[in-house]
């Protein structure tokens, strides 16, 4: 039984309605959010914390070195490698369950409460397994999937058994004002989208510019550089091509862009690294999984193989289109999270 919480308040329904269930409930709670880019970002947070309906001591915690180090630079430097990273994943790691949860630590809390839309559950053996929220069109597990036993031990997810439409409801009702507020969208520190621009403004470099080849390696012109391009992507080439091109391999060493045919951009089978197992410490045979290969992924059939202690190697029973280096496959036995690891 938990008896203190911390909550992560981000200024949303979400993790507003996570606090007043988490109250509800009888556990003694204080709320907390994180300063993670900006000054701006820090009114914005601080104001929006202010909700009389929350009758908990709050506290602010300056995270911007610490998330600049363990989330942009990385970012930026997957983004140089030509690889498409996803740091929501890497911000889950190390942010919102790594220093965060060192400081509910130090404040003597017994757990953090999130507005994650996940669940966790602990089988029978006492291990704590991740399963996926039941609204479909909410549900984050796919970036929780490198949430540890330590971690999962100490994290309570209220709004896993709830539609987002019910949590609204929950927020109407309790008089919330952020209770039709917009969900976020993208990348929160880069609000507009625009990738390459958050990265030429952060870094004060613009990129080198490059060559266009085909699958045979002629020239077709040149490329505003890597930055600018991802795998799949159509739009924004300026190619004159008989048939529509499409960005199939991004290759750092070259500085080149690879176009072709949309069927090319099929494949099956790949490796992924940096892998967290929830249910098991190691898969000891191979088995038939849903692997999905990015957010918004649906998930498909698959062999997961685990070849060493950092590696699984994953084929799809049906081709599967543009999978990309730097994101995340993460492995599911119905809406359990099995795991998942960077595509490499």
């Amino acid at each position: 039984m938990n008896h203190s919480a911390l909550i992560a308040m981000s200024g949303g329904v979400d993790s507003a309605v996570a606090a007043l269930l988490t109250q509800r409930s009888g556990i003694d709670c204080a709320g907390a959010t994180m300063v993670l880019f900006g000054d701006d970002f820090k009114e914005l947070c601080l104001r929006s914390l202010g909700l009389p309906q929350l009758d908990m001591p709050f506290y602010t915690f300056d995270f911007r070195e610490y998330f600049t180090k363990h989330v942009i630079e990385p970012f930026i430097g997957e983004y140089n490698n030509a690889r498409t990273p996803n740091p929501c994943v890497v911000c889950n790691r190390h942010l919102k369950f790594g220093a965060f949860l060192d400081k509910a630590v130090e404040l003597g809390k017994d757990c953090v409460v999130t507005g994650h839309y996940a669940q966790i559950e602990c089988d029978t053996s006492g291990r704590y397994l991740l399963k996926k929220g039941i609204d479909d069109n909410k549900d984050q597990s796919y970036v929780l999937y490198t949430l540890t036993q330590e971690q999962l031990a100490r994290i309570r997810f209220p709004l896993g058994s709830l539609t987002k439409t019910e949590v609204r409801e929950i927020a109407q009702e309790a008089g919330l004002p952020n209770a039709q507020g917009k969900d976020s969208q993208d990348i929160c520190f880069i609000p507009d989208g625009d990738y390459a621009g958050f990265i030429i403004r952060h870094t004060g470099k613009t990129p080198n510019k490059g060559r266009f080849v085909d699958t045979n390696g002629n020239d077709l012109g040149e490329n505003k550089g890597l930055l600018h391009y991802t795998v799949g992507q159509r739009r924004g080439l300026g190619l004159s091509m008989p048939h529509p091109p499409y960005v199939t391999r991004l290759c750092a060493e070259s500085n080149t862009v690879v176009v072709g045919k949309n069927e090319q951009l099929y494949s099956t089978a790949f490796e992924a690294k940096n892998i967290n197992l929830i249910p098991f410490d190691k898969l000891d045979t191979p088995i038939k999984a849903q692997v999905k290969i990015r957010y918004k992924d649906p998930g498909h059939t698959a062999t997961v193989r685990q070849t060493d202690a950092d590696t699984l190697f994953i084929e799809f029973d049906e081709p599967q289109r543009a999978i990309t280096k730097g994101q995340s496959a993460v492995i599911y036995d119905g809406d359990m999270v099995l795991g998942g690891g960077v595509i490499s």
